[in-house]
């Protein structure tokens, strides 16, 4: 994250999960969630990557070694777009792509 020559790709799976978590009382922010995310997105120089069909349809065909269907969607993009992931899930493992961290 910290080589200038990354793109940072941000999948909205993660902040769709972030704002179910917010809703839930699981995470608390000092800002309205828009602006929380918005600013982040800005700060941290993320670039935006679309849910498309592919992705989507990767996901119906990957194995249940993972649950969760928003991580089932990271995996799937990043697969598709040939890009590692950051997490500190090790289930990602599980799947043919790169995680880091």
């Amino acid at each position: 994250m910290l080589d200038a020559g990354n793109e940072l790709l941000l999948s909205p799976a993660s902040y769709w999960e972030i704002a179910i978590k917010v809703s839930l009382g699981r995470y608390v922010l000092h800002d309205n969630f828009e602006a929380f995310m918005e600013r982040q997105t800005v700060y941290s120089e993320f670039t935006p990557l679309p849910i498309s069909v592919k992705h989507a349809a990767l996901v119906a065909a990957l194995p249940f070694h993972h649950k969760d269907p928003f991580d089932r969607m990271l995996i799937a993009q990043a697969i598709v777009e040939q890009v590692p992931v950051l997490s500190t899930d090790r289930t990602f493992d599980s799947y043919s792509v790169q995680r880091i961290w």
